[in-house]
């Protein structure tokens, strides 16, 4: 890169850092001598000598200034700008700011058109579930020959065996425990990720870099970027809905669908599975015929008056369009919940005749009658607290969280790919982090961010896949990891979004979901079925 194109992309990463006011006094001071010419610029050899000199030292007080100032975070992004022509010039692009649901074309042809995403909340175990270790089983009651990053207190650095058996199941041979009946049955759809590893320890953070790829609250979910990029293709529902149980919230709360410094029309909205669908939806008492489209109509005039005055406030601008979207959702959301239309083999296969398995079963249920009807993202939460989260008594939690989900699951990837529509929807198994081979409590596990287990079905990830690899007692994942970045880069891959082109302008920097100018983050072609030809 010539030294002058450095200096413009210099520029810009000052920008970004420290505003418009001080830059104007920096750009002076970095201002580069360029050659561009013989006799024209310089009278004789010595003063082109000595200019090339002040250019050169020019150059390394630029890049020393990037290091030392604001923590060093100036260089991190000008690596990202110019780790790549085709990258640096995705970043420096304008792009265009959305502000409605409207759906919006692809970069390039998608694989899939919606996502169903099931949160599990706690932290699952990796090798209780998908990740067989005969060498922890062979050496429990052993210290781990290197010692372990303990979380908590009350851990031993000695090996637990798994807590249940594991046999092959289908044509790609995947393990699958013996407390997962259900999912066993659909490992040839399903593309497993053993090598996942994340950023930190804690539910909390861990949730925030799982949905977010930073640990720290303030970034939109996945979920909020994708319904921004794509928009959605019911205009009578919202792009992004959220499943909760009804009895409370997960650890996080509403944190894990906000939308983040995008519009607030972008994040999650609640629809239950008990009582009322939709909150607020109807008015508490009947009105008369035509009163509430009357009220409405008075309501959105005197918004529109007032953000005519305020066009800069985004949340006024949301708050109209909700309401014009709630009068909508008056007619086509009790349709679309309305689960009476629902066969009783139907119901049944999601487990709707068992106390145990009704709830989640339900939520999953319903999951797939939103994007049957044209939802964009679906979240699907577990009970509440964090139900996957066994410091100790690891086998009851496990059998416990086990029995209320996984027939739910299963039934929702069997479901959809009975009517046609697996192949457009992405079905996403995820936890925060996965659990440690030692012992917590005697009969627990503490939280492990260096390995986890995930699953995708659908969507054109590569069915019967095991992908990835952690070591002998599965601590570390060691052969083709991903992280949480990679894995964020490849859903909206097969959504037909390129993540570096997805952008926001936020504190003075274009904002990708993946966060790519800090992370790094690539699509993992492997556990795709029509991988990209360059990630």
């Amino acid at each position: 890169m010539t030294d002058i194109a450095f200096a413009c992309s210099e520029k810009r990463i000052l920008q970004r850092s420290f505003g418009l006011s001080i830059v104007i006094l920096l750009t002076q001071m970095l201002t580069v001598v360029v050659d561009t010419g013989p006799s024209a610029q310089y009278a004789d050899s010595d003063e082109r000598s000595m200019t090339t000199e002040i250019s050169v030292k020019s150059a390394l007080l630029r890049r020393r200034f990037l290091e030392t100032s604001c923590l060093g975070f100036g260089t991190i992004a000008l690596h990202g700008l110019l780790s790549g022509n085709a990258q640096a010039a995705d970043v420096l692009s304008t792009p265009e700011i959305y502000t409605d649901l409207r759906p919006r074309p692809v970069h390039f042809p998608a694989q899939a058109k919606a996502i169903i995403q099931l949160v599990q909340n706690g932290g699952p175990s990796q090798m209780d579930l998908f990740d067989p270790k005969p060498e922890l089983t062979k050496r429990a009651g052993q210290p781990h020959p290197d010692g372990v990053e303990i979380h908590q207190p009350n851990n031993e650095n000695r090996l637990l065996a798994p807590a249940f058996d594991f046999r092959k199941y289908g044509q790609c041979g995947m393990d699958v425990s013996e407390v997962l009946p259900h999912t066993a049955t659909i490992v040839d759809d399903l593309c497993f990720v053993r090598s996942m590893y994340t950023e930190h320890n804690n539910h909390l953070e861990g949730l925030n870099m799982l949905l977010t790829c930073k640990i720290f609250p303030g970034r939109p979910v996945m979920g909020a970027w994708i319904s921004y990029a794509l928009g959605t293709e019911n205009q009578s529902l919202p792009a992004y809905v959220v499943l909760r149980d009804p009895e409370g919230y997960t650890i996080g709360g509403k944190q894990l669908w906000a939308n983040g410094y995008l519009s607030a029309l972008y994040q999650g909205v609640e629809f239950s599975t008990k009582g009322a669908p939709v909150h607020h939806l109807n008015p508490v008492r009947p009105l008369p015929p035509g009163a509430q489209r009357q009220t409405l109509d008075l309501l959105s005039q005197l918004n529109k008056e007032h953000l005519q005055e305020h066009p800069h406030e985004s949340e006024l601008d949301a708050r109209i369009q909700n309401f014009e979207l709630a009068a909508r959702m008056q007619l086509a959301a009790p349709d679309v919940l309305d689960m009476s239309k629902e066969t009783e083999a139907t119901k049944k296969l999601y487990g709707l005749d068992n106390p145990l398995t009704a709830a989640y079963g339900t939520r999953c249920l319903m999951a797939r009658r939103l994007v049957e009807a044209g939802v964009r993202f679906v979240q699907v939460t577990t009970s509440p607290g964090q139900p996957w989260d066994t410091h100790n008594k690891s086998k009851s939690g496990i059998e416990k969280i086990a029995m209320e989900t996984d027939q739910g699951g299963t039934a929702l990837v069997k479901d959809l790919k009975s009517r046609g529509l697996l192949d457009s929807t992405i079905v996403m198994w995820a936890g925060e982090f996965g659990r440690l081979p030692t012992t917590q409590n005697g009969d627990g596990r503490d939280h492990n961010r260096n390995a986890f287990t995930i699953w995708f079905a659908g969507g054109g990830f590569k069915k019967g896949t095991i992908y990835g690899q952690t070591d002998d007692f599965g601590y570390k994942a060691v052969v083709d990891r991903v992280g949480v970045p990679d894995m964020t880069a490849t859903v909206l891959h097969q959504l037909g979004l390129d993540h570096k082109r997805v952008q926001y302008p936020h504190g003075g920097r274009l904002e990708t979901p993946s966060d790519v100018t800090v992370t790094g983050a690539k699509v993992v072609g492997g556990i795709l079925a029509n991988p990209p030809k360059t990630a």
